[in-house]
């Protein structure tokens, strides 16, 4: 029996005190069912032999009533002449009698503490490894995942957290960003991202020495997967630069990013699948706002950053006329990153339009000026 509880306590993980209650328990629970009473029963275990006795006690009275939960002073005298009226009194039991019921219950009791106590470990483990990287195996597809074999478990990568154009096949090895652990009543469900900005975050600091340290930190990523993604730097060292730190001697360190993803396009001329780097733009964080804007509208020109009154997350950018096209970026790329990257809602307007916009609002001053002054 002890034997049988160190394995269940090494290979499952279940610890012993819990196997024996749950024997406990299980003999309890079958006692009841045969006797139809449990309060009476008093088990033992013995920690040396691991043998398990079922004991009833029985108090001393002059009258029975149930001879379950009592016995005879006349009785008692006869087991040991020292037994007085109210002593209680501890007969052994026959386990074999409802031994079988109790194997059972005990069996079916410690697998569900097993069962539980391996989603515990399960999630306690992946918990441990929400927002961090981890490597794993692609082992399914249906409509809606990815499942990649993390060890012991496998995570759900869905298409909005796959890169657009990246194509695996089953047993290709991948590293996925741990976004989220759930327990439900399902079970324990870990998911999993390719897209997402911090899985930029958390492999620079695997690949970037002065990221790793605390030197260069990553203040924010912004990221549209596949395609470009602009990240936001600074250095606590002044004698350390932030972005030549992070794109590295000609580009190595980016390039040691980018090889992290394979996304592919058909090329016609080619006539096959090819490559598509994800463009990598490194920018420094200000504390400032302002700057911070400007730098994170780059590579267009800044004219001027002006705040909303009245709301404190909103911004107006003024760009050159011919920065325009390339502040907003193709299809709005530019500055969406640029307001993901910086917290802002930023609007952009070229100082054409800026200069029309403020002509326009300076007409409607003296407009409603002299309407006052003809009012008087």
């Amino acid at each position: 029996m002890l034997d049988a509880f160190r394995i269940l306590e090494e290979d499952k993980g279940i610890k012993k005190e819990d196997i024996i209650d749950a024997v406990i328990e299980s003999l309890r629970s079958a006692y009841r069912r045969r006797y139809g009473q449990a309060d009476s029963a008093a088990i033992e275990f013995n920690e040396k032999t691991g043998d398990f006795r079922v004991f009833t006690v029985r108090e001393v009275v002059d009258e029975v009533f149930d001879s379950r939960l009592e016995i005879s002073l006349k009785d008692a005298l006869a087991i040991n002449t020292a037994y007085e009226l109210g002593d209680k009194i501890k007969f052994e039991e026959a386990p074999a009698e409802f031994g079988r019921v109790a194997a059972q219950s005990a069996k079916q009791t410690i697998m569900e503490k097993m069962r539980k106590q391996t989603r515990a470990i399960t999630y306690n483990t992946y918990k441990e490894h929400e927002s961090e990287i981890m490597s794993g195996t692609v082992e399914r597809f249906d409509n809606k995942f990815i499942y990649v074999n993390l060890g012991s478990i496998e995570a759900q990568l869905s298409k909005q957290d796959q890169i657009p154009g990246e194509i695996f096949q089953s047993h290709d090895r991948i590293e996925v960003y741990v976004y989220k652990v759930e327990d439900n009543p399902r079970g324990v469900s870990v998911f999993v991202s390719r897209s997402h900005p911090e899985m930029i975050k958390r492999l620079m600091e695997q690949e970037i020495p002065e990221v790793y340290d605390g030197t260069v930190e990553i203040m924010s990523v912004a990221r549209e997967a596949g395609d470009r993604t602009k990240v936001a730097v600074r250095s606590h060292n002044p004698n350390v630069d932030a972005i030549g730190t992070i794109v590295g001697r000609g580009g190595a360190n980016i390039k040691k990013i980018t090889s992290k993803f394979h996304p592919t396009r058909y090329d016609a001329k080619l006539d096959r699948m090819v490559p598509v780097e994800e463009n990598i733009d490194v920018i420094e964080w200000m504390p400032d706002e302002a700057e911070f804007i400007y730098n994170a509208i780059a590579p267009a020109e800044v004219d001027q950053v002006i705040f909303d009154e009245q709301d404190s997350k909103r911004a107006l950018v003024v760009v050159p006329d011919n920065k325009l096209s390339l502040a907003i970026g193709r299809r709005g790329q530019n500055v969406r990153l640029a307001a993901h990257l910086t917290g802002f809602r930023i609007d952009i307007k070229s100082a054409s339009e800026f200069e029309a916009m403020e002509q326009a609002a300076e007409n409607q001053e003296v407009e409603e000026l002299a309407e006052s002054d003809s009012a008087e």
